[in-house]
């Protein structure tokens, strides 16, 4: 499956701990699913994703307006 750029620039920014970046590529009211856990809303996902600091790349996802919306991994 061929990435988005916008999906690529999500890990980065994951992996740089760059938030603010983050937050401009994440819809606000995304859906952030991981191992079966579905995280609701961006600030929420940050705050989840600073605490373990990396991610599985998606294995599918959905983008809104050029955001991440829905995030499976």
């Amino acid at each position: 499956m061929a990435v988005d750029n916008t999906v690529s620039a999500v890990l980065h920014t994951i992996e740089a701990g760059d938030w603010a970046e983050f937050a401009k590529l994440v819809h606000p009211y995304v859906h952030w699913t991981e191992g079966g856990v579905t995280t609701r809303g961006r600030t929420r996902v940050m705050a989840l994703l600073s605490r373990h600091g990396a991610t599985k790349p998606a294995t599918s996802y959905e983008l809104r307006d050029g955001q991440v919306y829905r995030w499976n991994s």
